[in-house]
Order: C-alpha cells, then sequence, then structure tokens
C-alpha cells in the first residue's frame, strides 16, 4: 500500500554535506519525494513539532539542537513508506545502528543522528500537516 512519510534531515547531517546521499538513499528504496524544503526552525518551531515529547527529560536539548542549523524537511511516498524509512534509517543510536543505514553512515550521536522520521500513519499525518498543510 503506498504511503507518505515525514523525513527530516537535520541539522549535523546538512553542515557535512550529506543531503545528496540521504536523498539518493531514499529514492534507491522506492521512497519518492513529492514534497521538500530547507528550513531554519525557530526554537519555537521545533517545540511545536515534538510537543508530544515536553515532558521529556530531553525536550530542550532536542529543540535546542533542530534550531541549531538548517534543515531539510520531505514528504517522502512510496509502498509501506513509514516502514521502509524506519528501516533505512537505523537505531536512534548511531553506535546501535546496523551498518548500511543512513545514521550508522552519518549519524555522531543519539541526539545528532542525520534524520528524523515518522513513526506511525497518525504521527505522520501530523508531521507531514506541521510543514506542509497543503497535504493536510
Amino acid at each position: 500500500m503506498s504511503e507518505r512519510t515525514l523525513a527530516i534531515i537535520k541539522p549535523d547531517a546538512v553542515a557535512k554535506h550529506v543531503i545528496g546521499d540521504i536523498i539518493q538513499r531514499y529514492e534507491s528504496a522506492g521512497l519518492h519525494p513529492i514534497a521538500l524544503k530547507m528550513v531554519r526552525l525557530s526554537k519555537k518551531d521545533a517545540e511545536g513539532f515534538y510537543s508530544v515529547h515536553s515532558e521529556r527529560p530531553f525536550f530542550n536539548d532536542l529543540t535546542t539542537y533542530m534550531a541549531s542549523g538548517s534543515v531539510v524537511v520531505l514528504v517522502l511516498e512510496g509502498k509501506n513508506a513509514i516502514a521502509k524509512n524506519r528501516d533505512l534509517m537505523g537505531a536512534t543510536d548511531p553506535k546501535k545502528a546496523k551498518a548500511g543505514t543512513i545514521r550508522a553512515a552519518h549519524g555522531a550521536s543519539i541526539e545528532a543522528n542525520a534524520v528524523h522520521g515518522s513513526d506511525a500513519i497518525e504521527t505522520a499525518n501530523f508531521e507531514i500537516g506541521y510543514f506542509f498543510p497543503e497535504f493536510k
């Protein structure tokens, strides 16, 4: 079944100039970008996006990090897009990510782990709408 998911290429990966490699990995896996933009999130934007984690101890560090540099936000479409993207990303901790995953290749730490991806249909719907209201 074709579905959509949101992906974010995080500030660390943008700073390393690996945007093209990451997008190539999506496309090679059959995930087609149907919307894409580079933005610099404000702290408030990052807090709104990650509001589900507002009570978690890492919330402030995460939102500060996400506002620290430009990010590339994409809507990916393809068969089983959410699960496929989660597999491509690898474990949250790049040290535990399988070889060949985006995070194993480009992540530096649990926070600076190169990419974000939606984890469920409901999350994807919220996240896509947050950055691309035309897809609501």
